[in-house]
C-alpha cells in the first residue's frame, strides 16, 4: 500500500519556546544547516534558529500547540522515506540554503527570490493551525510565515490565471525513488491559493523550520488534508488548467483535487469521522474544514463536496 495507518507516539502539550534574536539569525543558520546535511545522521547538528518578534495572527486556534518533538519527529516526507521517523533520520539528504523559489507562469512579474529575501516579503507571522493528516492523525503546530497572497499578488497575476501549481525540490541521487512521480507536485485554484488562511511557512516554534518539516519554505493549507500542503518548494506556478497532482496521479479515486477535510466523505478504506489527536488517548470527531468552514466554505457555495472530494 501507498499510505500507512498511523499509530500513538506518546507526547505531552507544551507552551511555545520563547523568541529571542533577530530575523539576521536566518541566513546564519542557514548555512549551519546546509553545514549540517553533509554531516551522516547520527552527528550533531546545529540547534534551530530563532526567527525574532513574530506578529500574532488572529487566525489561530487557542488550543495547545502539539509536543515539539512530535511535530518534528513524526512526519509524512516520501522524498526522506515512507515511515513516520524516517525523514527526521534523513536530512542530510536535503541542503536547504542556497535555495531560491520562483514564481512564474501567467504572472506579469515572474521572479526567482532567495530565501533570505522571502522573510523580507512581509512581518512573519506565527499561526498556530490545527493540521489533518487523510491517515486520521491531527496535530496543532504553530507555524511561523507569510500570507501566500503577498507573493502571488506581487507577481501580478494574469486574467487568465485560475489555478495555481506547486513543485517541490527533488533530488534523485539523494531522495527515495519510486513510490510516487517525481517532483512532488500540489495545486489549488486561484482563490484558496489567495485566501488569508493559506500560509507559506518558513519556520515552526518560532524557529527555522526543519528539514523534516519541509525546509526552506512550505505550503500550509489548514483546512484540507496535510498532503496538500507541499514541503520544500521550488516553483510557484499561475495556470490556466486544473493541476494534476502527484497524489492524484498515483491514486485518483482516493485522492481528489479539493481535498477538504469532510467528515462525511469517507476515504475508500477507512471512515473520516473521527481524528487522533497526537498526544490523545482517545479519539475526537473530525470538524468539517478541520474546523475552519467559518472562514473558508464560502468558497464551495454550490458545489457538491462529496463529489469534489
Amino acid at each position: 500500500m501507498l499510505i500507512r495507518t498511523a499509530s500513538d507516539i506518546p507526547s505531552s502539550e507544551i507552551t511555545p519556546e520563547d523568541l529571542y534574536q533577530g530575523r539576521r539569525r536566518f541566513i546564519a543558520q542557514a548555512g549551519s544547516l546546509a553545514l549540517a546535511g553533509t554531516l551522516a545522521p547520527a552527528q550533531v547538528r546545529a540547534a534551530p534558529a530563532p526567527l525574532g518578534v513574530l506578529t500574532k495572527s488572529p487566525y489561530s486556534t487557542n488550543e495547545a500547540s502539539t509536543h515539539y518533538k512530535a511535530v518534528t519527529t513524526y512526519n509524512n516526507f516520501y522524498e526522506l522515506g515512507t515511515d513516520k521517523a524516517d525523514p527526521s533520520a534523513n536530512t542530510h539528504r536535503l541542503k536547504p540554503t542556497p535555495w531560491t523559489l520562483r514564481i512564474e507562469g501567467l504572472v506579469n512579474k515572474p521572479r526567482s527570490i532567495a530565501i533570505e529575501d522571502l522573510l523580507k516579503l512581509a512581518p512573519l507571522e506565527e499561526r498556530i493551525y490545527r493540521m489533518r493528516c487523510v491517515e486520521g492523525w491531527s496535530m496543532v503546530i504553530p507555524w511561523v510565515g507569510i500570507p501566500l497572497s503577498t507573493l502571488i499578488r506581487q507577481a501580478d497575476p494574469q486574467g487568465s490565471a485560475r489555478f495555481v501549481e506547486f513543485v517541490s525540490h527533488y533530488d534523485r541521487s539523494t531522495m527515495t525513488r519510486g513510490v510516487l512521480e517525481w517532483p512532488y507536485t500540489e495545486g489549488l485554484r486561484l482563490d484558496e491559493a489567495l485566501h488569508p488562511l493559506t500560509l507559506l511557512a518558513v519556520g515552526l516554534y518560532g524557529e527555522v523550520l526543519p528539514v523534516q518539516n519541509g525546509a526552506p519554505v512550505r505550503l500550509v493549507v489548514p483546512w484540507k488534508y496535510g498532503f496538500k500542503s507541499a514541503k520544500s518548494l521550488v516553483s510557484i506556478r499561475l495556470v490556466e488548467r486544473q493541476p494534476v497532482s502527484a497524489w492524484t496521479k498515483a491514486a485518483p479515486a482516493e485522492y481528489g483535487f479539493f481535498s477538504n477535510v469532510n467528515p462525511e466523505v469517507d476515504h475508500p478504506r477507512w471512515s473520516q469521522a473521527t481524528e487522533r489527536r497526537i498526544g490523545e488517548f482517545s479519539k475526537r470527531r473530525t470538524l468539517m474544514f478541520n474546523g475552519y468552514a467559518d472562514q473558508v466554505a464560502s468558497l464551495y457555495t454550490g458545489m457538491d463536496l462529496r463529489r469534489f472530494y
